[in-house]
């Protein structure tokens, strides 16, 4: 076997601190039942070795590169079907897992945002996520309300996961080196199958209160339900990076009322 070289295109920056990586396969918790467990974007195995010697589980990986595909062939004979030529974010979950699964991986980067949209399109069935992520984006799905970090994509996560910043992983870590900091986080689905509310309104509502968060929420949701129907609810004089998950339901519910 050779080696396999990083491409840029791929967003590909190769795990090569092996305590790095036992710690990142050590981070799912197999006491949540799930038989299965997914890494995506694997590279050279740095942590399918981990991964691979766990028995309470069956590893698969998914790389969309030719080159890691043929090199994990090679080193991982066993495999078999295990080893996905594909796009993790076209995969088709159904074809290869059951009701429980986990995802984990060190995420390519460039895509790491849709990443995290897969998998809450999958939520009923990935049970864990765990790994790694640009420091800021691991920063951003954990935030709370009132950080600057808190957005989108911390209302979304945390409305059906519970999420957990691990540890910080230095650039030398990788090769070639990011020029980014790395953040380890894990997800675990909690116990919401029903937000309670329209949840197609309340991604709207999100994403309007956000996409202008220097306004209030009287202003910046005004394109989704007209000023002159909305009360004089509080939450209307707060920025949306004030709101609580809880909040941002109570006001779906009390929007779906009135429109």
């Amino acid at each position: 076997m050779g080696t396999v070289r990083a491409k840029k295109h791929l967003g590909q920056h190769f795990l090569n601190d092996k305590n790095a990586a036992q710690r990142i396969a050590d981070a799912l918790d197999t006491s949540l039942g799930f038989t299965q467990v997914l890494e995506v974007g694997p590279g050279m195995g740095v942590l399918s070795d981990f991964l691979l010697q766990k028995e309470e589980y069956e590893t698969f990986l998914i790389d969309v590169d030719d080159e890691s595909i043929e090199y994990l062939a090679d080193k991982y004979p066993q495999l078999g079907d295990r080893l996905i030529h594909g796009d993790f974010l076209q995969l088709d979950f159904s074809q290869y897992f059951g009701d429980k699964m986990a995802v984990i991986g060190n995420y390519p980067y460039n895509i790491s945002s849709q990443i995290l949209f897969k998998v809450l399109e999958e939520r009923d069935r990935v049970v864990q996520m765990a790994g790694m992520f640009q420091k800021e984006v691991a920063e951003r799905c954990v935030a709370k309300p009132g950080s600057k970090e808190y957005g989108i994509i911390s209302v979304f996560l945390q409305a059906y996961y519970d999420v957990e910043y691990l540890f910080t992983v230095k650039a030398g870590a990788f090769n070639p080196p990011p020029k980014v900091l790395s953040g380890v986080m894990r997800m675990t689905r909690n116990k919401v199958t029903d937000l309670g509310c329209d949840e197609d309104l309340f991604w709207k509502v999100v994403k309007a209160g956000f996409n202008q968060r220097r306004k209030t929420l009287r202003n910046s949701l005004s394109g989704v339900i007209a000023k002159d129907k909305m009360s004089d609810n509080p939450l209307y004089d707060l920025r949306a990076e004030r709101l609580t998950v809880a909040d941002f339901v109570a006001l779906t519910n009390e929007i779906s009322e009135s429109i």
